[in-house]
């Protein structure tokens, strides 16, 4: 009967490493998984920020600007970084109007990249934590994921957008029920 409760034991010890073992490489999947989706989340925004920057120049006939943004949209992705930078110090240097509703659609989308690449930065950082553990690193359990990397662009300074003005409310008081 001692053999058995040590037999036991062993099962229960095996059984309960087993679990944590898998819930460690979920972990590491879903972190990697994140990252990425993020990463394709800010290159959505940006793509969209680009053409809204073209629509823009090309409304407002500012060369300089447009050809960034038409270089923005065209660039390699190993040239990507530089070509939103250059982007995002064109949109600094101009002053923009923001009657005009491709500029609003141009500030709310740059708005949204600064957004955008803040969850992108944090889940890149969450994925690299993830994959220096110990126990990840000596049982290879990242080596199916490419390494995140981090999307390093300037943040870009835009005019706080005006609130939409209310419409008078034309609300009965409310009365004592």
């Amino acid at each position: 009967m001692p053999g058995m409760w040590s037999v036991t034991v062993v099962v229960a010890v095996v059984v309960l490493l087993a679990a944590y073992l898998l819930w460690i490489a979920h972990r590491v999947a879903r972190m990697h998984e994140r990252a990425q989706s993020a990463e394709r989340a800010l290159d959505a925004h940006l793509m969209r920020r680009a053409a809204a920057a073209a629509v823009v120049g090309e409304a407002t006939q500012n060369v300089e600007l447009y050809a960034v943004a038409r270089l923005a949209l065209d660039a390699d992705p190993d040239e990507r970084e530089s070509a939103e930078n250059d982007l995002t110090r064109q949109l600094q240097a101009i002053r923009l109007t923001e009657g005009d509703p491709a500029t609003r659609t141009l500030l709310t989308t740059s708005r949204r990249v600064v957004v955008a690449r803040q969850v992108h930065t944090d889940l890149v950082r969450g994925a690299l934590t993830s994959r220096e553990r110990l126990l990840v690193r000596a049982l290879g359990m990242a080596r199916r994921y490419p390494r995140p990397q981090y999307f390093d662009i300037e943040e870009p300074v835009m005019p706080a957008l005006p609130l939409p003005a209310a419409p008078p409310s034309q609300a009965a008081p409310l009365e004592a029920v």
